[in-house]
């Protein structure tokens, strides 16, 4: 797995005051009283000139959105330049459950409309792309990998499929109508974890901390951010989705979700699912692999996951929870209990 990469320091501008030019001063005068200095009867004008200035600076810095008058931004403190974030905390409320295959290694998951998913699977010789119906779970369509590919991520642009594979820089593009239409492409991150889009950019994500921007024709990468919780990066970015601006990732061999903005790979939110996976442990299913697999119906504001592995698609819907503002990644998202 590729090493991270530190993000540079941020330097900060500092202002030099110029000294005061030299006043030329006339002796003073035997006769009569002198006036005052001209340095001295200009030094109350110049006081109250500063007063005033630091006055309007304070007032503009309080109305100002993020405590700092823009235009000042080079000399301000580097802890007023970060964008305020403020962490939510999600648990969930069951909805509903439906049937899914229980041999489905899920690797790419998103709504087809008409109750239906488009699903990407992986494992060596068992890969495949496939149409699924949500109420039944029985698998409409079907593409059969070849034996020596393994699937993973999935997204659906226009009528457009895009999936990428693991352990290479390669990818494949489907006619969502007929499977059998397909062509390749190359892309250039380190791998191909997971996949999402805008309607207008790709995402993908290649196992590490890193969000990239892909051009949806080119497949060039177009942007990169680092994704970071309170400083901290956050490996492991596994399959994606797009939802309300934000782009949601699961976290490989964790029961979490972490909800990110792709502008700056800040993660402004996280979703916590263990319960999910403990009570399918609980009721015999000890085959079942790690949480992977978000897809949101955006037409009826639905939320679905699963995981790799497991007999059920579940419907859930965000409940917001107290969280710990102070915990690590590692604290907030533990590796599941069979990866430990």
């Amino acid at each position: 797995m590729p090493r991270r990469r530190a993000l540079p320091p941020h330097r900060r501008a500092t202002a030099t005051a110029m000294p005061p030019a030299n006043l030329s001063i006339s002796a003073p005068s035997a006769a009569a009283a002198p006036p005052p200095p001209l340095y001295l009867r200009r030094r109350p004008l110049i006081a109250a000139a500063a007063l005033l200035f630091l006055l309007v600076i304070v007032v503009l810095a309080a109305a100002h959105p993020y405590g700092y008058a823009p235009w000042l931004a080079n000399a301000a403190p580097a802890a007023l330049l970060r964008r305020p974030v403020s962490t939510t905390f999600y648990s969930f409320d069951l909805l509903r459950e439906y049937p899914h295959d229980p041999y489905a290694f899920t690797q790419g998951l998103l709504y087809g409309g008409n109750d239906t998913f488009f699903e990407s699977t992986g494992l060596y010789h068992r890969s495949s792309v496939r149409r699924v119906d949500l109420k039944t779970g029985k698998v409409l369509v079907q593409h059969e990998m070849d034996g020596r590919l393994f699937g993973e991520g999935l997204t659906l642009l226009n009528d457009k499929l895009f999936q990428v594979v693991w352990m290479k820089n390669q990818g494949f593009i489907y006619d969502r109508h007929n499977f059998s239409k397909r062509e390749s492409f190359t892309h250039k991150m380190s791998d191909g974890w997971g996949l999402a889009t805008d309607g207008k950019v790709l995402f993908g994500s290649d196992g590490t901390s890193r969000l990239y921007q892909l051009d949806p024709k080119s497949i060039q990468v177009m942007k990169t951010v680092t994704v970071k919780y309170q400083d901290n990066e956050v490996p492991y970015l596994n399959e994606l989705e797009y939802i309300n601006g934000e782009v949601w990732a699961n976290v490989w061999q964790t029961d979490c979700i972490a909800r990110v903005s792709h502008e700056d790979g800040l993660v402004v939110g996280w979703i916590f699912l263990h319960e999910l996976r403990q009570h399918l442990w609980n009721s015999g299913n000890t085959e079942i692999d790690v949480l992977n697999g978000i897809a949101w119906d955006e037409e009826n504001q639905r939320l679905f996951v699963t995981g790799k592995l497991w007999p059920k698609i579940y419907e859930i819907k965000l409940r917001p929870v107290d969280g710990p503002q102070d915990g690590s990644v590692e604290k907030l998202c533990p590796k599941a209990s069979f990866y430990r």
